[in-house]
């Protein structure tokens, strides 16, 4: 890669002062920057801090890192769809680090070794209720038990894990991993009360003399949809065929299955019913591939396994086994439009997987609680709803909706309930610049191949549903994570140091860093440009006139 020329004024003024030497209008500073990882991750985590630990098999300590913003690293490495690898400047160069690998790789491996959680702060004598205990509601409560709070959590169904537990099938998330990570959370002292469906928030408030309560109640019911149906084949709903499936008793769907609609819960519909013995699945979706809100590699399991997708079709009639549907097209604007053209489909059975919504009807008589016009609940950016000391998240209030997503929920919701309950402002600090790829000082691009976790051929899947990708080896994990490329942190290169020509760059021994002796820098900006991964800025000379 050519040397980056540096956008800024020259940092020496050639022309002397009147009393000794250039007059030096820039220096340079070492600086901390915020990685691309990191900032695309919705759970807030330290990517670029844990991944240096683990290339130096500090497995442990990476661990540690980690779990200070997410306690369940090996359910996030399996299911979490990776933002922050899209975002990875890796990718620039051949692929991006398989953070989401080296994570499951680290959740794993404290399984494996029964590593536990620490409390941070003692005991605070505060008490705080968490209702539903899904991934919102799991971060917060690890996140306040950390804190010192007693936690308790309320969860109507039968084990924890929420929609981590039955919405997404086995082969994505075996359960005993899920388990795993849930009992480090009750180890931790959280208390997880199950069968216990909250039906009166202010009585159970009162009752368990709790002081705040955060609700994570999630999106458990599947959005209705009308169609004229006579004399139906059966039709089901996506949420509660994965909610049976998972507990155990499948519904029986028949040879034939048509799944409708385009997310992630139709593909996880549809490759369900394969598993359940339907010889012929069959998505239907009223927009393109380019416009459905599944992401492409869901689809593109769904598709190695065997399950067709008709797009830009809707379903108009159910009429017994038959479906009358009709072709759309996409206008200027990215929205399905009608053609007036029909089609039969034949069906034993009709998935229904169109979205879903949150059972908040017992929130309805909470003063101060409002809801949106879509039914969510409307908070403040502490997540604070309207009623003092009831803070909510997840995928109840308005945004987008994933594991990952609810999980940073719960741990933002922590701090502010945290800060709330000791009568203090919870500061929003500003994040640093995010360092781009065109930001970086790469001398040579080297190719370093991503390490991929093997996957079960598409046959043998259908068998059961048992994991379909396995987890990197250590070599594998170590390796991946030698890939990242530090991005805004110093990791002692040594380039500054050697190419300052002043020799104006103290070590301060391994671990330490450098520190600049500005006595003798001339603001000539060669650190800079010698800086891998912009661990240095140019900064103003204070009173210089630039």
């Amino acid at each position: 890669m050519s040397t980056r020329v540096p956008d800024f004024t020259p940092a020496v003024d050639l022309t002397h002062s009147s009393s000794a030497g250039p007059v030096r209008h820039r220096k340079p500073l070492y600086v901390e920057l915020t990685p691309p990882c990191s900032n695309a991750c919705p759970a807030g985590e330290d990517i670029r801090g844990w991944l240096s630990e683990a290339q130096a098999g500090n497995y442990r300590t990476a661990w540690e890192i980690l779990v200070a913003q997410n306690p369940m690293p090996a359910v996030h490495g399996r299911v979490c769809y990776h933002p922050c690898e899209s975002g990875c400047n890796r990718g620039e160069v051949d692929s991006p680090v398989s953070i989401h690998a080296v994570e499951r790789f680290l959740g794993d491996l404290a399984t494996a070794e029964n590593w536990q959680f620490k409390a941070v702060r003692p005991p605070s004598g505060k008490k705080v209720l968490v209702i539903g205990a899904g991934p919102s509601g799991l971060s917060a409560a690890y996140h306040l038990a950390r804190l010192g709070h007693e936690v308790e959590i309320h969860e109507a169904g039968p084990v924890a894990g929420g929609m981590m537990h039955f919405g997404i099938p086995a082969y994505r998330m075996p359960r005993a991993e899920l388990a795993s990570d849930v009992a480090r959370i009750e180890a931790l002292g959280v208390k997880i009360v199950t069968n216990h469906k909250v039906t009166d928030l202010m009585a159970e408030k009162k009752e368990g003399g709790f002081d705040a309560v955060f609700i994570a109640i999630g999106a458990g019911l599947g959005k209705r949809v009308d169609i004229p149906a006579r004399d139906a084949a059966k039709v089901f709903d996506a949420v509660n065929l994965l909610h049976e499936t998972s507990e155990g008793h499948p519904p029986l769907l028949g040879r034939r299955v048509v799944v409708y609609g385009g997310g992630n819960t139709a593909m996880d519909a549809a490759r369900t019913a394969k598993r359940l013995g339907a010889s012929e699945t069959l998505i239907v979706y009223r927009r393109d591939r380019e416009h459905m809100p599944a992401h492409a590699f869901e689809a593109d399991e769904a598709i190695e396994e065997g399950v067709k997708i008709r797009w830009l079709t809707t379903i108009k009639e159910i009429s017994g086994s038959d479906l009358t549907v009709e072709r759309m097209e996409i206008d200027a604007n990215g929205r399905p439009q009608p053609t007036g053209e029909f089609d039969t489909l034949s069906a034993d059975a009709v998935v229904l997987a169109l979205g879903q919504q949150t059972d908040s009807g017992f929130l309805h008589n909470v003063p101060g609680i409002v809801f949106t016009p879509g039914g969510s609940i409307e908070v403040g950016p502490d997540l604070m709803t309207g009623a003092d000391g009831i803070f909510a998240g997840g995928d109840m209030v308005p945004g987008q909706q994933s594991v990952t997503i609810a999980t940073g929920h719960g741990k933002r919701a922590a701090r502010n309930i945290d800060s709330w309950l000791r009568g203090q402002e919870m500061g929003m600090e500003e994040p640093a610049d995010v360092v781009t790829f065109d930001k970086l000082h790469l001398p040579v691009y080297s190719d370093a191949a991503s390490r991929k976790q093997r996957e079960m051929e598409a046959a043998k899947r259908l068998e059961g549903f048992d994991e379909i990708i396995a987890g990197l080896s250590e070599a594998e994990a170590r390796y991946e994570a030698q890939r990242c490329y530090s991005c805004g942190d110093c990791y002692e290169c040594d380039n500054c140091y050697a190419a300052c020509p002043e020799e104006a760059i103290i070590k301060l021994g391994p671990g330490r860093r450098y520190k600049f002796d500005y006595d003798k820098c001339t603001g000539c900006a060669t650190c800079f440009e010698q800086c891998p991964c912009h661990a240095i800025d140019m900064i103003a000379e204070v009173g210089a006139n630039v």
